[in-house]
């Protein structure tokens, strides 16, 4: 037998693996048994990192998402406090001061009732904002719900969301509008959240159908119903976990999508009407004057433009994020 070096206090006998040892100091022997940073894949404390947390790790490291959070940050606290920028009422217009340009008080300018286009460009974010992330709510929770019973339960109810689905997507997004919100009377947003609600649940139904018929053949899920977990425990706590990341990516970005399509349809006429402030509605206001007063239609339209990007870059920032695939 190979003679075994001797010990000495501190230190310590490692194999090497081919039937031989070598010594190692006491500070070698605790780097071999705790190496720095934990396994791969764990976080600090040597746990092992979840799906969130590695997004959340990501997201912060990516310059697109920190850029688009400010920007939706901005229009949030603009929404909800737009006096702090803004002075004056958007509803207080004077014709003397009829399509003229940026001045004292006006940096925008006015529009042709004379009315602050910055003031009014202010105030228009409420509304956008408003509609964007409501009717995004309304359409997670609704097709998420009607999505994640039908991929779990199958059978009649699968096979009747498919049809009902299916019915929906041949419904254009603005003649449906144009249809629905013609008769409606009411100046709130309301009624437009209604229709996006309506008309935009079925894309995420089917998302989260997919996903739960893939969460529920795992192997977690097959034990926890060995065990006796109720269907309702069984959705809650161990499908729903790991089925939300592609409703919440889609989310995200459809969540600039409403908002455009909130504009589109104040702009036909159906969507939100004066005296209520948007930018839709400022845009068809100010398209007969485009070649005298530009100003009042290249302001609410930036502001449009660069929401609906912010939240698409958004969106796009969390799917890399939540995507394995993309790492």
């Amino acid at each position: 037998m190979p003679e075994q070096p001797p010990y000495e206090p501190g230190g310590a006998v490692a194999g090497t693996g081919m039937g031989g040892a070598m010594d190692l100091g006491a500070s070698e022997a605790t780097t071999l048994e705790r190496a720095p940073g934990g396994p791969q894949g764990a976080g600090p404390s040597g746990r092992p990192r979840s799906l969130w947390s590695d997004a959340w790790r990501d997201l912060r490291r990516n310059p697109v998402f920190l850029a688009s959070a400010l920007v939706i940050l901005f229009l949030v606290l603009i929404s909800l406090w737009p006096s702090a920028i803004a002075s004056g009422s958007p509803l207080a217009c004077d014709l003397a001061k009829s399509q003229e340009g940026p001045g004292p008080g006006a940096p925008f300018g006015y529009d042709g009732q004379g009315c602050n286009v910055y003031t009014r460009t202010v105030y228009g974010a409420r509304a956008s904002v408003t509609v964007g992330v409501c009717a995004t709510l309304g359409v997670a929770v609704l097709g998420s719900v009607l999505g994640g019973l039908a991929g779990y339960f199958g059978g009649v109810w699968d096979s009747l969301l498919s049809r009902v689905t299916d019915i929906f997507f041949a419904i254009p997004v603005v003649l449906g509008g144009l249809v629905l919100l013609s008769v409606v009377t009411s100046n709130t947003v309301w009624p437009v959240i209604g229709f996006m609600v309506l008309l935009g649940w079925p894309q995420v139904s089917r998302i989260a159908r997919g996903s739960v018929i893939t969460a529920r053949q795992h192997d977690y899920v097959q034990a926890a119903r060995a065990l006796g977990a109720s269907d309702s425990r069984i959705l809650l706590r161990h499908i729903a976990p790991n089925a939300v990341a592609p409703v919440i990516v889609v989310s995200t970005i459809a969540l600039g999508t409403y908002i455009a399509l909130e504009a589109t349809l104040s702009y036909l006429g159906v969507g939100l009407k004066p005296p209520s402030v948007s930018w839709g509605i400022d845009i068809s206001a100010a398209s007969p004057y485009i070649r005298n007063a530009p100003h009042a239609l290249l302001w609410p339209s930036g502001a449009l433009a660069v929401t609906v990007l912010a939240f698409i870059m958004l969106g796009d920032a969390v799917r890399d994020a939540l995507d394995p695939k993309l790492r």
